[in-house]
């Protein structure tokens, strides 16, 4: 038995979920916000069989697209932060912790 936490951009959430549920994995999604950029995410917690990892791995794969934004960039200064021109950063994809489950219970 494994727990997968898996975080999602927020963009990509749904169709994730949608497609886990349709392979009848049982998910609970929580929102959450990323440290870097503050941008809002989706951790979903999996509970899977061992045999099922690899499935969820690729339907979180298919589903989870990165992509190319612009953030402003700040320089620390003496009194204060300055904006300098925005850089090109890629966001979204997904992060995956895949964690051991000594017994899973279902009540």
């Amino acid at each position: 038995m494994k727990l997968i936490i898996t975080i999602v951009s927020k963009e990509d959430s749904s169709i994730v979920q949608k497609e886990l549920l349709k392979q009848r994995f049982f998910v609970t999604k929580l929102s959450s916000t990323g440290g870097f950029l503050k941008h809002g995410n989706t951790t979903f917690m999996i509970g899977a069989k061992d045999q099922d990892v690899d499935t969820i791995i690729n339907i979180i794969s298919e589903y989870s697209r990165t992509r190319k934004e612009m953030v402003p960039a700040s320089i620390a200064r003496d009194f204060g932060y300055s904006t300098v021109s925005p850089t090109e950063v890629t966001v979204g994809g997904a992060t995956l912790f895949i964690m051991d489950v000594e017994k899973m219970i279902k009540l």
